[in-house]
């Protein structure tokens, strides 16, 4: 074989040398994507806390309440729970699981997902919390402390819709929810009493009232705002506040039997 041969075989092999080095590079690149995509998320607004606000106050309801609807649940002997329906959970006036939300006014602000799960429990037969806050992505953990099976089905309109079996005493299910969406309904269908809502919103400024019907937002920067107090059977209330810096205003809310 002569030089001319070997020189123009050498350049092949150089050239599918660089081929291959360039593809590696390529799927490499490819491969990587995602954390590229991650990584150039909107990083967190600074909320500078000497000058955050917060809003407080409590949500009552007006007129006489009715008396809770009991639960039949003997068709699982292993239900042995708390029997009152929670649509409607009135103490001394003051109302339960209202979800309290800032609606409008954080522009385009963007906040970091909670490295916390939120947990929803299922014991007694029951959802526990009735009514939950999470943010858009954060982790949501469902348990099962019962000794019978359950079936976790969440039927969104903005979410993906899932139904997933949970035997007792299983391993958590581990969940996200990507899209803001209000009054999200979870049902089980081995148990068709138990029911909850899960509020997936885009800002970690929420509340759910309690018993004492009282909920607080700190840590908001000062501005302008509408507060949303939602309940599941009563409807939606909106309100406007102003916070200037280092605010702490109160807002109450009162719902009416409709």
């Amino acid at each position: 074989m002569n030089r001319k041969t070997w020189a123009a075989l050498l350049s092949l092999c150089l050239l599918a040398l660089w081929l291959l080095a360039g593809c590696s590079k390529k799927e490499a690149a490819n491969e990587e994507q995602p954390a590229t995509e991650s990584a150039s998320a909107p990083a967190p607004t600074p909320i500078d806390p000497a000058t955050a606000a917060s809003v407080s106050g409590s949500v009552k309801f007006d007129g006489a309440a009715p008396k809770p609807a009991k639960i039949d649940m003997s068709q699982d002997p292993a239900c042995k729970g708390s029997n009152n329906v929670e649509t409607l959970v009135v103490d001394n006036g003051n109302l339960a699981n209202v979800f309290v939300y800032v609606k409008e006014g954080l522009g385009n602000r963007t906040f970091e997902v909670p490295k916390t799960s939120a947990v929803i429990d299922q014991d007694g037969c029951r959802y526990h919390p009735h009514v939950l806050g999470v943010m858009t992505g954060q982790n949501v953990e469902i348990q099962n402390t019962d000794p019978t099976t359950h079936n976790i089905h969440p039927t969104p309109q903005a979410n993906r819709e899932w139904n997933e079996s949970q035997p007792p005493k299983a391993a958590p299910i581990e969940k996200t929810f990507a899209r803001e969406e209000i009054l999200l309904p979870v049902k089980c269908n081995q148990h068709p009493w138990m029911k909850m809502y899960v509020n997936v919103v885009k800002s970690p400024f929420f509340a759910v009232t309690g018993p004492d019907g009282k909920y607080e937002l700190k840590g908001l920067p000062p501005g302008d705002y509408t507060l949303a107090f939602v309940h599941e059977k009563l409807g939606e209330q909106d309100q406007k506040v102003t916070l200037a810096a280092k605010d702490s205003k109160k807002v109450d809310a009162s719902f009416k039997q409709q």
